[in-house]
């Protein structure tokens, strides 16, 4: 796919293909968008002067030329794949660690004696002079001759009449555009992203912004929580906070889709670029304050983009209690009600401007906050790690205290460690499902707490009641000691003990419903439904008091 040079709107800078020279001043008519490695390596094999530069299985760098066995090419029995041939260098082919040479192609009067038709002359007239200069050195022999003119007929003409597709995009195509013909046409390939298209566009005014982002972007994966920013989102983050800062002194709609990252000015790039990188390094240490560790736990990537802007423009006052405490409800009504998990460019905008607005001007809730909900019986469907509500209330199980059952220690330093931490059943897969149990409520995240892998395999299929007696005579833990631990689980030490799972499930949801209600700020509806009724026997608003462990 080629790009007519010229347009007002698209301005990259070229870089030749590899193993061209161009003459000074030379401007490029087209530039290649996609096939750029395919050309590429065409160029080197079948054009150019100079030996390819490939690399071999181990990545060792060489220096090739390529040639056809003319016989071999034309006969039946082999494969045209194995008629080509990689040569050194030196154009010689040694054995026996270099000491027996094998093939020796250093002058044309060699090629011609071999049979052996450089590649790199395929495509030009140099190809008819070679003919002719190989009839000459066989004193037109009129097998030799026949040999040639068969392979100029089945070989060489193939290359000349090979059609390759080309789309070209005329020189007034808008950089969005540029995006969407290339995404629908280069569907098994690598995107052309927006970081891309601008890392040309910036390259135009000799700033390398590859090389920027990649400073910055050690700084911030330094911190595994935000390992899920790249260079798009990095794009989006700045143009999101030059709009919105727009916005505030012109009245200009805040927009971040891809038409406004890919019209992000250089200026616009250098005046907001360190306040995003320090808004991503707050929101890495918010998130890690809220228990979130690493990106394979991070419930919605996409929801840092508004937050790290957010953070960023706030400044110093991020360090605020209070502040803190709005950044963390609004995230949590992010997470619990599900809001970032789709075409989420206009929910970027509209929740960094209510955020800042609820944040520095004292104006209404965000509308991601008066919007979330969380259905009680959701509960029942978060059972894998691949929701965003599951990781939710995985790490806030973890930021409410949980304690392991062996040793007490909170999950929050333990996570940090070398124990793996994950989230593992409390009544186990193998008793529930030996007692008839329905998998909806075993493999729930209700039946789920965060513990270390070694507490897990003391846990084993067992019973309850029959792991808490293990634990307690080995004399890994007191009673007392233990009845503390689950409570910062939310678990009530007689459920395990009865081995009462029905009650053990009733009570855990009403502390997971009232942790979320905690965590969003806002009353979960519908806990006393005919649904909840029917799936629990009773409602869901209420349950025997557990004391939570404290949060350090």
């Amino acid at each position: 796919m080629l790009l007519q040079t010229g347009g007002a709107e698209v301005r990259f800078k070229p870089r030749a293909v590899e193993g061209v020279n161009l003459l000074n001043g030379v401007k490029p008519e087209r530039l290649i968008l996609d096939g750029q490695q395919r050309l590429t390596s065409l160029y080197g094999a079948l054009m150019n002067d100079a030996p390819v530069e490939t690399k071999d299985e181990k990545q060792k760098p060489l220096k090739r030329w390529y040639y056809i066995d003319i016989d071999a090419s034309l006969n039946p029995e082999v494969d045209r794949f194995d008629a080509i041939l990689s040569i050194p260098e030196d154009k010689c082919i040694r054995s026996d660690f270099g000491r027996k040479l094998e093939l020796d192609l250093t002058t044309r009067e060699k090629e011609f004696e071999h049979g052996m038709v450089p590649m790199n002359i395929l495509l030009d007239m140099r190809f008819p002079t070679w003919r002719n200069d190989y009839m000459r050195h066989y004193n037109m022999d009129p097998d030799r001759v026949n040999v040639i003119m068969e392979f100029e007929q089945a070989i060489w003409m193939r290359f000349q009449q090979f059609k390759i597709p080309v789309i070209q995009l005329l020189s007034g195509t808008p950089k969005e555009a540029v995006c969407q013909v290339f995404e629908k046409v280069n569907t098994g390939g690598v995107a052309l992203t927006v970081f891309e298209l601008m890392t040309a566009t910036f390259a135009a005014e000799d700033f390398q912004l590859r090389e920027d982002w990649e400073k910055r972007q050690e700084k911030l994966h330094a911190n595994d929580v935000l390992t899920s920013v790249g260079g798009t989102e990095f794009l989006q983050a700045i143009t999101l906070l030059a709009r919105y800062k727009q916005l505030r002194h012109e009245k200009r709609a805040v927009s971040v889709k891809r038409r406004d990252v890919l019209s992000l000015s250089l200026e616009e790039y250098r005046a907001n670029a360190d306040e995003v990188q320090q808004g991503f390094l707050r929101t890495g240490r918010l998130l890690n304050l809220l228990r979130v560790f690493d990106n394979k736990n991070l419930p919605y990537g996409t929801q840092l983009i508004p937050l790290g802007v957010v953070c960023g423009f706030i400044g110093e006052r991020f360090d605020e209690m209070a502040i803190r405490e709005k950044l963390s409800r609004w995230y949590w009504c992010g997470v619990f009600g599900e809001m970032y998990g789709g075409a989420n460019e206009t929910r970027y905008a509209m929740d960094v401007v209510d955020l800042i607005a609820w944040i520095l001007d004292d104006g209404p809730e965000p509308r991601t906050i008066r919007d979330a909900d969380f259905a009680p019986l959701r509960l029942l469907t978060l059972q894998t790690r691949q929701s965003a509500a599951y990781k939710g209330l995985f790490a806030l199980m973890v930021e409410k205290g949980s304690k392991d059952f062996i040793n007490g220690d909170p999950i929050a330093h333990t996570s940090d460690f070398e124990l793996p931490v994950d989230i593992h059943h409390i009544f186990p897969r193998a008793w529930c499902t030996q007692q008839g149990i329905q998998k909806q409520k075993w493999n729930s995240v209700v039946n789920k707490a965060p513990l270390t892998s070694r507490t897990n395999q003391k846990l084993s299929g067992a019973a309850p009641s029959r792991y808490i007696n293990k634990i307690l005579q080995e004399g890994l833990i007191t009673e007392d000691k233990l009845k503390a631990v689950l409570d910062t689980h939310w678990i009530d030490y007689q459920t395990l003990v009865l081995d009462d799972f029905d009650e053990f499930f009733y009570q855990r949801a009403v502390h997971l419903l009232n942790a979320i209600e905690d965590a969003m700020g806002k009353r979960i509806q519908g806990r006393d439904s005919e649904e909840v009724h029917a799936v629990f026997g009773k409602d869901l608003m209420h349950a025997p008091s557990i004391t939570v462990g404290d949060k350090n």
